[in-house]
């Protein structure tokens, strides 16, 4: 019914439940810390709930910290078999999901909570068209991130000639059209990039700043809600088409809007609380942008919709329906920006 590496086998240390009564085990794998938010207050309630609606039959462990593969193979991972569920973020994967890549335009979502399950609801609907090899489950987010950097960065033009670590594909583009250069790493090497002096500044949530250590190497931060890097679960096809259909009903259940924001919720909570966190610290400025320069902001980043309609397009599909779908289901849950 599903696939185990010898790799999960081995790692005992991993979040497990009691395996006793379990028919099905399921490997669920992801790239953050297992004691980050995401997993604590987001995967193991999520996972506990599949346990209990199906009487004990269904368990999922959970392997943190890119234990099973790195962060940009987790698609293919669970593609293949080598996990049954992978968390994925298809911006670290430039090209390959562009209908998705429209939810990670700059200043569209005005709420993460009702956000979430407008992403999910709206990226239901267009999923097998570039992730039909695997079952979309859902996709979710974080509180809005925002830039990092060691100098102050106010207008778009402090990004010219500057190196930055983007948070995903279209946010590499955006750099591109400012006049800078990407960094392109996952989340968990950012400070890295930074201590070195690879980057001068970084894309984040605010809280990932003290989880990836990044905190103690920028200092000033642009406080205004920036960008959504999205993510979401995927199961192994082979894996959900092989469960009773008892049991198939349980994970449907679990896959959708209203799951989406449970399982993000305290994230983007433990995300918000981390300005609050930095704003404390005198040892960090933040740099509230005037209406003026947010509309700077703004009117830099337009050229990036007609940029994924002309990707979307150029894939056969109807970018304007898709489009117009996204706004209307953001509207819907009055999660919309614009």
């Amino acid at each position: 019914m599903y696939t185990r590496t010898l790799a999960a086998l081995a790692l005992s240390a991993s979040f497990a439940f009691p395996s006793a009564a379990a028919d099905v085990e399921l490997t669920l794998s992801h790239w953050v810390p297992g004691t980050h938010p995401l997993q604590v207050t987001g995967m193991e309630p999520w996972a506990e709930s599949i346990k209990e609606a199906s009487n004990g039959r269904i368990q999922i462990n959970i392997f943190p910290a890119s234990q099973l593969g790195a962060a940009g193979d987790h698609y293919d991972m669970a593609r293949d078999g080598i996990v049954d569920i992978g968390f994925i973020n298809p911006g670290y994967q430039p090209g390959r999901f562009p209908i998705l890549a429209a939810a990670e335009i700059p200043f569209l979502f005005a709420d993460a909570r009702g956000g979430l399950r407008a992403l999910t609801e709206w990226y239901d609907q267009y999923a097998d068209l570039e992730m039909g090899d695997t079952y979309f489950c859902m996709a979710i987010s974080h509180d809005p991130g925002t830039i990092h950097s060691k100098e102050p960065v106010i207008v778009p033009e402090d990004i010219r000639g500057k190196n930055v670590r983007p948070a995903n594909a279209t946010e590499a583009r955006f750099v591109a059209m400012l006049g800078g250069a990407s960094v392109q790493v996952p989340a968990g090497e950012m400070r890295e990039v930074l201590a070195r002096g690879t980057a001068d500044m970084t894309q984040s949530p605010w809280n990932s700043l003290y989880t990836f250590g990044a905190n103690d190497v920028v200092f000033h931060h642009l406080d205004m809600p920036f960008y959504y890097s999205i993510n979401a679960f995927i199961f192994n096809k082979g894996t959900v088409d092989g469960l009773s259909a008892e049991d198939r009903k349980v994970i449907d259940d679990h896959c959708t809007p209203e799951w989406a924001e449970r399982i993000a919720s305290g994230w983007t909570d433990a995300e918000a609380a981390g300005r609050d966190k930095i704003a404390s610290d005198s040892a960090h400025t933040l740099h509230v942008p005037t209406a003026a320069q947010v509309q700077l902001w703004k009117d830099a980043a337009a050229p990036l919709t007609d940029e994924w309609r002309t990707a979307v397009s150029g894939r056969g599909h109807d970018a304007d329906a898709i489009w117009n779908s996204l706004i209307d289901t953001l509207k819907k849950y009055d999660a919309y920006a614009g």
